[in-house]
């Protein structure tokens, strides 16, 4: 089992009413992509922010990460929408 830290930022914090929380992922969690999927099986609006419409990055442990990427067993996972600057 995997526990991880769980941060989310902008959009996400606000639709969640959460900015942080802490999971125990059973072990068919694996990748970026596994995570995605288990987190919009909560269904509402986990399913609306998680279905593949609305663009988000992931980083675990500060570093940009895509759906492929291997979790940790322990860390810190960040969810935030893409950010554009000028």
């Amino acid at each position: 089992m995997k526990t991880l830290k769980l941060l989310y930022f902008a959009r996400l914090r606000e639709e969640f009413q959460r900015a942080e929380e802490s999971v125990v992922l059973p072990d068919t969690v694996a990748t970026v992509n596994d995570l995605v999927a288990w987190l919009a099986s909560r269904g509402g609006v986990w399913q609306e922010e998680f279905s593949g419409q609305k663009l988000f990055r992931v980083a675990i442990d500060q570093v940009l990460a895509d759906g492929s990427a291997v979790l940790p067993a322990q860390g810190e996972i960040a969810l935030f929408p893409p950010v554009t600057g000028g």
